[in-house]
């Protein structure tokens, strides 16, 4: 059998390709509509069901997928109540190549209101479909599939390619990742060379921000409101606590990250509460906070400085402060090897696209950092439009235009493809 790579690799591989994402097209939305019309909302976190599900739509493409369901008790911790991790590899060749995991979460922020559409229904509707989830992230549960199914298509009309192709398809990254792409990795389950991970827009993230979410609880004593100085009003200890944290939030708005697209950091008091009634001295107030970390900076020496500031900045005495970390995720940084993917990607996603593509970062956080962490080049790239702000991502009317869709899923195979023939 003649190697079509062997001939003509860069255009004859490129070509049978796009033919096959061309053919499959239609499969890929109708999938896609499937994958939306599963409730995955998180909270609560309840996926294992959507996620049998999910694994018998690509067992329905033809994929064999792999289910690692994880343990109660290390899913409680982070306000989930099921999970199910699914995994499907390929091997093309003799396997000598990279092994490249492609991560898309299948979990999703719940609806809320102001939808003009039913949020489950995946409806189509001038060019784009609509759903929760349909551009963050079940989106590149298509991109993903269809790109190495085209892959599959290419081997099988002759294509020599080389290495193996993962898909990681996980349902906690609305909770942090840690018991989905972490816990792949940590289980030895997957040890990939490359990870490339649920994209939104058109850019090549490479670095995005890290977050830290802190409780802070103000302890004092109820009293009769005839009598406060009886009592010890932790609401009155709280006020510093606040004033310490916005002039915080003015001094660290004035820090711009060197990463493109990052910004400053950031601290927002998110929530409040406390207090018995109108009538008694409030005996305990607690506050959440959420501190946007740039790349330059370490989570955990933020947090020691940030609850330092807190402790020192309730006067009243008798009060109890406690401050406890909720969730620290740290930022994703470029590592050495990561030029491998970005140098195909912008190249192959201008060509598609039609428009200049480059690296950048974002100013949120995401499942990639658990690939960083662990040593794994990583950028995120994949379904999305030019801006996330474009998709409505975490917002009424999400949506996804099928254009955008289809242009992903070319650029990303035909990356994978490069990798895989080693150009």
């Amino acid at each position: 059998m003649t190697h079509l790579h062997d001939e003509l690799p860069s255009v004859a591989l490129d070509e049978a390709i796009l033919a096959a994402i061309d053919t499959s097209f239609e499969a890929e939305v109708a999938f896609l509509q499937e994958i939306v019309r599963l409730p995955t909302d998180n909270p609560p976190g309840d996926c294992e069901d959507a996620g049998e599900a999910a694994a018998s739509l690509l067992e329905a493409l033809g994929f064999t997928v792999e289910r690692h369901p994880v343990p109660e008790a290390f899913i409680r911790p982070y306000g989930m109540k099921s999970v199910v991790n699914l995994v499907v590899r390929h091997r093309f060749g003799d396997g000598a190549g990279p092994t490249i995991a492609l991560n898309a979460h299948g979990d999703v922020v719940p609806p809320g209101d102001g939808w003009s559409v039913d949020p489950y229904g995946a409806i189509i509707r001038g060019g784009a479909l609509y759903g929760r989830g349909a551009a963050v992230s079940k989106s590149d549960f298509a991109t993903y599939a269809f790109a190495l199914k085209a892959l599959m298509a290419a081997e099988q009309g002759g294509a020599a390619l080389s290495g193996t192709i993962e898909l990681h398809l996980t349902y906690d990254e609305e909770a942090g990742g840690f018991v989905g792409p972490q816990w792949l990795l940590m289980q030895g389950i997957s040890k990939p060379d490359l990870a490339l991970s649920a994209g939104f827009s058109y850019a090549v993230t490479v670095a995005h921000n890290g977050c830290l979410h802190l409780e802070v609880v103000v302890r004092g004593r109820q009293a009769h409101a005839a009598m406060p100085h009886t009592g010890i009003d932790a609401l009155e200890a709280t006020v510093p606590i606040l004033a310490a944290l916005y002039g915080e939030r003015k001094r660290v708005s004035a820090i711009v990250s060197a990463e493109p697209g990052i910004g400053s950091p950031q601290i927002t008091v998110g929530l409040i509460s406390g207090g018995i009634n109108t009538n008694v001295v409030p005996d305990r107030v607690s506050l959440r906070l959420d501190r946007r970390l740039i790349p330059e900076e370490n989570g955990e020496v933020v947090e020691a400085a940030l609850i330092a500031l807190i402790e020192a900045a309730a006067p009243v005495t008798g009060a109890e402060v406690e401050c406890r970390r909720i969730m620290l995720a740290e930022p994703l940084k470029p590592l050495p090897g990561v030029e491998r993917l970005v140098e195909p990607l912008t190249r192959n996603a201008a060509a598609i696209l039609g428009v200049p593509v480059h690296p950048t970062g974002v100013p949120l956080y995401t499942d990639a950092r658990h690939y960083a962490a662990a040593g794994i080049p990583t950028v995120l790239y994949g379904a999305g439009p030019r801006s996330i702000l474009e998709a409505n991502a975490h917002g009424a009317d999400e949506h996804l235009e099928l254009s955008d869709l289809e242009a992903a899923t070319k650029v990303v195979a035909l990356t994978l493809g490069e990798l895989l023939t080693r150009r």
